[in-house]
């Protein structure tokens, strides 16, 4: 019985219990911690200069206030990028390929951001649902417009995120397959599309990152919108 591509993105289980949690807690052991000795090894090192070049980007035109969400979007950064690298190895299964889960970190972050700004400074929060020197006419459907561009915040980060690494995985499977059918067939041709395979493997990773500096990027631009 042949399986479909999409079997992948199911979660898998054992004993009829599903490994997704599994698969979430064992990044956090992966990520190694800083030590007080004056080098540590090559994967501290790269990790803690990862950290310090994004926190130092991304947080350097906040004010205080902002600058207190440090810590929550660092850690989902790592958070997210080591779920997706996770994803790329054989036999595991990738977290971040299923909408639910993208949305139920997308949508409680963007809903905090919506409430600081409500609370800090209600009248700029709500002077974004109307630009300045709008004609009359245009005010009510410009306000619905507006509202449900920030309703849909979420669910934009949450499908970005998940239509990205499953469009990559799909694409991974299904050359993967084809150079194993010419394998026996035509070696040359099978030869060229493991070439391929490769290429587009080391495309995925720079994807996987990319991806997760990209959620938490726009995290902190709605975040920025409201401090």
């Amino acid at each position: 019985m042949m399986l479909s591509f999409f079997d992948q993105f199911m979660s898998p289980t054992q004993l009829g219990l599903p490994l997704i949690l599994l698969a979430l807690l064992l990044p956090w052991i992966l990520l190694s911690t800083p030590t007080k000795q004056w080098m540590n090894n090559r994967m501290t090192f790269f990790q803690t200069w990862l950290m310090l070049n994004f926190t130092k980007q991304l947080f350097s035109p906040f004010n205080t206030y902002g600058q207190k969400w440090t810590f929550i979007l660092t850690s989902l950064l790592m958070f997210l990028m080591t779920l997706n690298l996770m994803g790329l190895l054989p036999h595991t299964f990738t977290p971040t390929t299923q909408l639910s889960m993208n949305l139920a970190l997308a949508t409680p972050l963007w809903f905090s951001t919506v409430l600081l700004g409500m609370r800090n400074q209600p009248t700029a929060s709500l002077g974004h649902l109307l630009p300045e020197g709008t004609p009359a006419l245009l005010i009510p459907p410009l306000i619905m417009i507006e509202t449900v561009s920030l309703i849909i915040r979420p669910l934009a980060l949450g499908v970005r995120l998940t239509a990205n690494l499953t469009a990559g995985h799909l694409l991974i499977q299904l050359i993967s397959t084809a150079t194993l059918l010419l394998s026996s067939m035509m070696p040359t041709v099978a030869l060229l599309t493991m070439t391929i395979l490769l290429l587009l493997t080391l495309l995925e990773v720079a994807v996987a990152m990319i991806q997760a500096y990209v959620f938490v990027l726009l995290l902190s631009l709605y975040l920025q919108e409201n401090i």
